[in-house]
């Protein structure tokens, strides 16, 4: 492969990556272990390259196909506990109407659980005790709520079960399949926890969390009678707590003074809480039931990285585990309790595997107020980390925060010869909620200062070339970059926004249906669209575009949901009238991001082409990429 460069130092970089591995699709990913553990189910592309559910027999190599989607590929399904079932969900062309689909995998059968134009189904609970039934919310009544509703797996008979009074965002139900706990949204911004001890009483109210706290129920107890929470009140961070409905008595069953709780394992048929995790510059585990600490210290030793339990039989003697690292593939074993022994099964991509792949290093650095920012930096393996081009790669959200691990963005740039710097400005989630409020009401503001500061620790320790900056993101993201090229014109050599919104009052107008019940904490958190146009457009980079001075590159999907198309349509409409240059480029059957391999290629390397040419790394040419949508502006 013929590598272009403009740039003496990238003789001594590895050979390119080819973006086909980098971006296309996996070649086997996301295994689960049916509940019966006598099947392995996983997604890998069909001979079209379209993503499919496969199945093998535990211990066998009988794999065969299990679907025939036809063109946006399968990314996301789940075991029912009937173990002849499987469930995946699929929306039309990014639109995020998620649709329930039932696969028998021994008749192949597909049938389409939810089978309502324009609806959103929201997958809500399964449990080992009723195999035959699933519930889900449907916005059927209105598309501003989702209700609760009973599926009937083995006839497809959907029946109402729980309403919804309009602000209910989250349902959970009991070891007895009853929904008994839901969070509703307040006009404050905030939520309440409501609780009924049976589905013939009403509602009460066991908690009400201001709009600087935050809390959700995780899960009920076998009994029924302990409530699991994380919640943020009565300390800076989200603990995990046990909660007594009957008294309302709290009892902390884990916390950390800095970081909130990020991941949970509960056991699958007696609800027992296992293991907590803290997300710090890194996944770390805290064993709560002994009974899986011999299991979880065997698991630690098989591979370096973070690891996950992804899936378990109901007999719980066979676990599968993923493990990810920074600089390879996502590795996938099947552990055996009884053994403690661990068999690999395979990685996604092995052709990443003997790659020079570059390591991403936890860093921090103080804000000009003095906030400590984590993020995470990732350099050019075979070159010095000095005077690099560099890109500052922003994270959607922006209620999300960067994590350590294998990144195909960040892979594919530090490849090019860029250093990489992903930055969890406040705003960002997992730090507590002191650091998550002082984002409020500071989108193009204090947030922006902090990517600045970013900027500044990368020039001030030698890393970055201060003439070759360019920013990029997604969402949040890709406003960031607006906000980059508009509000701080001389500092970034050039932007690439992928779905960002241009324009706070428009963005908020056009919100999902669905979203209405956020509506109060998206004003608390950005500003008040009815009272405060002036304020939101003060932070909007489309009444700015006359600051533009460094090239721009946007990318949309034609039905995003969340940022529609008109945010970047009315961006590049105004910079055209001004005459200032910009590249568009739109996917006619994409959404919030690009699903399809044959986007992401075309896309990454439209991108690729366009840093070359502004910071001067390596880019491997477009070629032909049959199958795209894009239309190119």
């Amino acid at each position: 492969m013929q590598a272009v460069t403009t740039n003496q130092s990238a003789t001594q970089l590895p050979p390119l990556i080819p973006r086909e591995i980098l971006f296309g699709n996996p070649e086997r990913a996301r295994p689960q272990l049916s509940p019966d553990g006598k099947y392995l189910a996983y997604i890998a592309p069909d001979e079209k390259n379209v993503l499919q559910l496969w199945l093998r027999t535990v211990g066998q190599q009988d794999d065969q196909q299990l679907t025939n989607d036809k063109k946006r590929g399968i990314r996301i399904y789940f075991w029912t506990y009937n173990p002849e079932q499987l469930i995946y969900l699929q929306d039309s062309d990014g639109d995020e109407n998620w649709h329930l689909y039932s696969v028998n995998i021994k008749s192949h059968i597909i049938r389409d659980l939810t089978p309502f134009q324009g609806i959103q189904a929201q997958p809500v609970a399964l449990d080992p005790n009723f195999p035959d039934q699933l519930l889900v919310g449907l916005n059927l009544q209105d598309l501003r709520k989702h209700d609760v509703y009973r599926i009937n797996l083995k006839n497809g008979a959907v029946e109402f079960d729980t309403d919804n009074p309009g602000n209910i965002i989250a349902w959970t139900a009991d070891a007895q399949f009853q929904v008994r706990a839901a969070i509703a949204t307040t006009p404050d911004g905030g939520s309440d926890l409501l609780f009924r001890e049976a589905t013939d009483q009403s509602w009460q109210n066991l908690r009400h969390w201001g709009p600087d706290d935050e809390g959700y129920p995780v899960s009920f107890s076998a009994d029924g009678k302990t409530l699991y929470i994380i919640a943020s009140h009565d300390a800076n961070t989200a603990r995990l707590i046990a909660l007594d409905p009957a008294v309302t008595q709290e009892t902390v069953i884990a916390e950390d003074a800095q970081y909130d709780v990020d991941g949970i394992v509960i056991h699958p048929v007696s609800r027992v809480i296992q293991a907590v995790s803290f997300y710090r510059d890194k996944q770390e585990w805290q064993v709560i039931d002994q009974s899986i600490a011999a299991d979880f210290e065997a698991i630690a030793k098989v591979r370096p990285g973070e690891f996950n339990v992804s899936s378990r039989d109901l007999a719980d003697q066979t676990w599968l585990v993923v493990y990810v690292t920074d600089d390879g593939p996502v590795y996938y074993y099947a552990y055996e309790r009884e053994t403690k022994t661990s068999t690999f099964l395979f990685s996604n991509q092995p052709k990443l595997e003997g790659l020079s792949l570059a390591p991403m290093q936890p860093v921090s650095f103080q804000t000009r107020d003095d906030l400590t920012i984590h993020g995470y930096l990732t350099t050019p393996v075979g070159i010095p980390a000095q005077n690099l081009p560099t890109v500052l790669l922003v994270h959607g959200g922006p209620w999300a925060r960067d994590t350590w691990g294998y990144d195909p963005e960040v892979q594919w740039l530090a490849n090019r010869g860029y250093a990489v710097l992903q930055v969890n400005f406040r705003g960002s989630t997992g730090y507590g909620k002191d650091f998550l409020n002082a984002g409020n009401r500071q989108w193009a503001a204090k947030m922006h200062d902090d990517l600045i500061d970013a900027v500044n620790w990368l020039i001030k320790e030698g890393i970055a070339d201060p003439q070759k900056i360019a920013i990029m993101g997604g969402s949040y993201g890709g406003y960031a970059t607006l906000v980059g090229l508009t509000f701080t014109p001389d500092v970034f050599a050039a932007g690439v926004d992928i779905v960002g919104p241009s324009n706070l009052v428009t963005m908020m107008e056009s919100i999902p249906p669905y979203w209405e019940p956020l509506r109060a904490m998206e004003t608390h958190r950005i500003g008040n669209l009815e009272t405060e146009q002036d304020f939101l457009k003060s932070r909007s980079p489309l009444f700015f575009i006359d600051r533009i001075q460094k090239p721009l590159l946007i990318a949309q999907g034609a039905n995003d949901p969340r940022v529609k198309q008109a945010e970047s349509d009315q961006i590049v409409g105004a910079m055209h009238t001004a005459g200032k240059p910009v590249e568009y480029v739109l996917y006619t059957d994409e959404g919030h991001g690009f699903a399809r391999p044959e986007n992401r290629l075309h896309f990454y390397a439209k991108a690729e082409e366009f840093l070359a040419q502004y910071l001067g790394g390596r880019f491997e040419p477009m070629g032909d990429i049959p199958g795209h949508s894009a239309v190119v502006r």
